[in-house]
């Protein structure tokens, strides 16, 4: 049996998975606010709880925002501001008495996708999360790349690349810098973006369903989305080269991305054709448990 917890801002949700894949449990609780060992007491009861309703103890993987630092081995980066400084793998195998493994959340819902989702038998899979941040996870031949940073797949914090005169200096991001991708196409990102062009705020939704309406305004949003988007992923391609892009993230639902950006990223890959698959991901919000599992 597999345990899988993804670890949360708002909530702590633990899966146990059988050898195949078939869900057996799932449970969600509230994540505690700001306490950082309420939290390690929540992960303990849910396993507990879980392995007791099961009868039988599971292997536990655990998917949350940010990384282990590979100085100091604790957690770096979260925007779950508690965690970050504590050693909380270390904290974890003890209470647990067992092997722990933790994962970034994007490398999860890619490893997810890989194992048995929308990318499973593919060899190299980039996971992109596009919601309210951008990030990414890569898995190959079933192995998710973590990188001597513990930073491979953060494509959210590079440039946009091949950029158009209006889209310089772009707008800044909480890293400092200015015009990365995570500004243009995280979901507050287009609202920014809707909000700059037409003077008016519309969610992200909004703008989809004007768009769908007719709505001109809207429509050259979702353009310049596209071509953003096409944009990011042919600077994948062009390094990584993937057999198959899933993407992840309440953007993931724009059904229109996954015929209009192939059709143009063409114009920035390094190729005379390109063969990588764009595909919505499988198991949704489901994602990033599962593949906390199978880490």
């Amino acid at each position: 049996m597999r345990l899988g917890i993804d670890l949360g801002g708002t909530k702590i949700e633990i899966i146990a998975l059988d050898d195949s894949g078939k869900e057996l449990l799932r449970r969600r609780v509230p994540t505690p606010k700001g306490d950082y060992y309420e939290t390690l007491q929540v992960i303990m009861q849910l396993v507990h709880d879980a392995e007791t309703e099961l009868g039988q103890q599971g292997s536990l993987g655990i998917g949350t925002p940010g990384a282990l630092s590979r100085s100091t081995g604790r957690l770096k980066n979260s925007n779950s501001v508690a965690l970050n400084g504590q050693p909380i793998l270390q904290d974890l195998e003890s209470l647990l008495q067992r092997p722990v493994k933790i994962g970034n959340d994007a490398n999860c819902f890619a490893l997810s996708e890989a194992t048995d989702g929308a990318a499973k038998g593919a060899e190299v899979v980039f996971g992109a999360i596009l919601g309210t941040g951008v990030g990414a996870g890569i898995v190959v031949n079933g192995h998710v790349l973590t990188g001597p940073n513990g930073i491979a797949g953060e494509w959210g914090h590079n440039p946009l690349p091949w950029p158009e005169a209006h889209e310089l200096p772009g707008p800044p991001c909480y890293c400092s810098k200015h015009g990365c991708i995570e500004t243009f196409l995280s979901g507050p990102g287009m609202v920014k973006v809707h909000q700059l062009e037409a003077r008016v705020l519309l969610s992200a939704e909004e703008i989809v369903v004007g768009a769908e309406q007719g709505d001109p305004a809207c429509e050259r949003s979702l353009q310049l989305y596209e071509s953003r988007l096409a944009r990011s992923l042919a600077h994948v391609i062009n390094i990584l080269d993937p057999d198959i892009i899933v993407l992840g993230g309440g953007m993931s639902n724009i059904e229109r991305l996954y015929a209009n950006v192939p059709r143009i990223w063409g114009n920035w890959v390094f190729s005379d054709r390109v063969d990588t698959r764009l595909v919505k991901n499988r198991y949704g919000d489901s994602s990033g448990v599962r593949g906390a599992a199978w880490l």
